[in-house]
């Protein structure tokens, strides 16, 4: 398969994929009862008419989709039912900024963190170093992000004081969630990282550059470090997209105004626009992170030009 073919392919397969989420998304949020305007006190009859009216909702539901497809190709999500004057573009633009910077501190000590601890544990192998890495590892998976910054917040805010509780201002605000983000991720990436390391330090080729004389410094940077770390690539897509839209339960801890905190109150308040708008937002820089990182597992890999890799074989 020629790299044109492979690069068109795969674009195809992703704008295919979110066409369906859209269509899901609409669906779905069609098919809840209730609408976003009830409130406790009942509104009358004719102010509940002219609301759907200036809304577009009393339109046919096939009026109401082919006007919401318009709306996401031109980029225009529309407006929020419960926050006056605003727009879900305006949300977006106002609250992905705040997600980005704490999503990209998150992902830098993901990666980092795991990708060290991954290494330690496969170069020292039945070690002390190995059953501690283990052992940090299982926590990080085990331990739900909102319990581990329930936990930062007592031991590192309320007792030491190093640090600030909740709020958004500068960078100690970071700190916290952002461990509390990456504590699964990065024990995730650890132990890939450590069976693919070990998997790669068993292969053939690298006993053959043992035997050529190559020093340990060349057959890690040529042969172990880039081969061992295909599996994590492959994660990263799915991973950086979710980092950096934002973990919703732990910006809604910590008092961050990224776009998890208004993704939950939208889900509170029955805001079906921002419910939608957000979940296609999420979907598009999904698919976009995909797409980046099977093209940088494509220079890692240039065997996937003719095929797929061993990886891809394995996840078929």
């Amino acid at each position: 398969m020629s790299l044109l073919k492979y690069i068109v392919r795969k674009f195809i397969i992703c704008l295919t994929t979110l066409f369906f989420v859209v269509t899901l998304t609409f669906v779905l949020m069609k098919s809840i009862p209730g609408n976003p305007f009830l409130q406790e006190q009942a509104i009358p009859e004719e102010i509940m008419k002219g609301l759907k009216a200036h809304y577009g909702l009393d339109k046919p539901i096939y009026e109401q989709y082919a006007k919401y497809l318009k709306g996401i190709i031109t980029c225009n999500l529309g407006p929020s039912f419960k926050y006056e004057g605003r727009t879900i573009n305006d949300i977006i633009r106002n609250g992905f900024p705040i997600s980005f910077s704490l999503g990209i501190l998150t992902l830098l000590i993901a990666i980092g963190w795991g990708v060290f601890w991954g290494s330690l544990a496969a170069v020292y192998k039945g070690s002390f170093i190995d059953r501690f890495a283990t052992v940090i590892a299982v926590l990080g998976m085990s331990l739900p992000s909102f319990i581990m910054a329930t936990f930062l917040q007592y031991f590192f805010a309320l007792k030491l004081g190093w640090l600030p509780i909740a709020r958004w201002g500068s960078f100690n605000h970071m700190i916290l969630p952002a461990i509390a983000m990456s504590s699964f991720p990065s024990a995730f990436i650890a132990r890939l990282t450590k069976s693919s390391m070990i998997e790669v330090l068993e292969k053939d080729y690298i006993l053959t550059a043992k035997s050529k004389g190559l020093s340990t410094f060349e057959i890690w940077k040529n042969h172990v470090f880039k081969n061992s770390l295909l599996p994590v690539v492959s994660y990263l897509g799915a991973l950086t997209a979710n980092i950096l839209t934002g973990s919703f339960v732990v910006e809604k801890i910590f008092g961050i105004p990224g776009l998890g905190a208004f993704f939950v109150n939208s889900i509170i308040n029955r805001d079906y626009t921002i419910i939608m708008g957000l979940t296609i937002f999420y979907s598009s820089l999904l698919m976009i992170t995909i797409f980046l990182s099977d093209l940088f597992f494509l220079i890692l890999d240039p065997r996937i030009k003719t095929g797929l890799s061993d990886y891809e074989k394995k996840l078929a």
